[in-house]
């Protein structure tokens, strides 16, 4: 996925405003600079989902010596030991609600990674970005409460009923309902990634989050893969997948917030099934049909459509910023 990855909670987003930021940033800093100057930013972004969708495609490849719970098991927890290098968050200090909310984040983010990674072990990367999207972009709709985001559902549900080929017999019913699940937890990693931003300062949220997903899914990784895990070659191309689907996206992406307007942002992140799709056809060999390229096409449309409808009535109630989360 998306990653499917995580949005650094450094400051406080708005979970209706972007239906879906694959690994983004919580929000963008008001007043950040539009225009020109643009295209190194933009630049930032594609690097980032590029980096996202090609580290979940190597992901696939690594499946096969470690299992997907067990590469799921190395993403999170040597993207926990950098974030926690970096980092260093205070331990002390904290409400019992400010553990709780970035314990119930850590949960989100496990099993948003959890469920995908079994989505992308049956199904093409493509396809299954594509259904995960869903999630955000439910949320999106369900919150704005407008009647136009009905269109960008229905438009969103006509991609999906032509990627299942009007009944999924063409994608594996497992695979197709892990990339659903994965889908509505990322609709709640957003919810809670806004909270923990507003709790915790910097990305601190974000690495005790990831840390708490790495040690939940420590037994499940040991119980499928074993001592498979501590093979240097596994070990190796595990922390590839970190660094490609988490850590190197982040540094990207909060970079380039800080020149790039939140919603141009999300627009772009928009993309990432149609880049899901490029890797695994480049790396994986998984060639899409004409009726899955089209799907994907709708459901892209869909979300570009609900981030520029949230967009516009935002800046109808003349807010003072437009934030946006993973």
């Amino acid at each position: 996925m998306t990653t499917p990855s995580a949005a650094p909670p450094s400051t406080p987003a708005t979970a209706a405003t972007a239906p879906v930021a694959g690994t983004g940033p919580a929000s963008d800093p008001a007043g950040a600079p539009r225009g020109r100057g643009s295209l190194g930013p933009v630049g930032l972004v594609l690097a980032g989902g590029l980096s996202v969708q090609f580290g979940a495609a190597l992901a696939v490849s690594l499946m096969p010596r470690a299992g997907a719970l067990g590469v799921v098991t190395l993403r999170l927890a040597v993207a926990a030991v950098v974030l926690l290098l970096i980092c260093r968050p205070r331990l002390r200090g904290h409400s019992r609600a400010d553990w709780g909310t970035v314990v119930v984040f850590g949960i989100a983010m496990a099993g948003m990674n959890g469920l995908f990674y079994q989505a992308v072990d049956r199904i093409p990367l493509g396809p299954a970005v594509t259904l995960e999207v869903l999630g955000p972009l439910a949320l999106s709709v369900f919150a704005s409460r407008r009647a136009v985001n009905l269109v960008w559902a229905a438009l969103a549900l006509a991609g999906v009923f032509l990627l299942g080929g009007g009944g999924f017999d063409s994608l594996d019913p497992a695979g197709v309902a892990f990339a659903l699940g994965a889908g509505a937890m990322w609709a709640a990693y957003i919810v809670f990634s806004a909270r923990t931003g507003r709790r915790f300062p910097q990305a601190d949220g974000l690495a005790l989050a990831m840390a708490v997903g790495a040690v939940l899914f420590l037994p499940l990784g040991i119980a499928e893969s074993g001592g498979k895990l501590l093979d240097p070659m596994t070990l190796a191309l595990g922390a590839g997948v970190a660094l490609l689907s988490s850590v190197l996206p982040y540094t990207l992406e909060l970079l380039a917030l800080r020149r790039l307007p939140a919603p141009t942002f999300a627009i772009l992140m928009s993309l990432e099934p149609a880049i899901a799709a490029a890797a695994g056809f480049l790396i994986l060999d998984q060639a899409l049909s004409a009726t899955q390229s089209a799907a994907i096409a709708l459901v892209i449309a869909a979300s570009m459509g609900a981030v520029r409808t949230q967009v516009g009535r935002r800046r109808v109630k003349a807010l003072p910023d437009v934030s946006q989360a993973h």
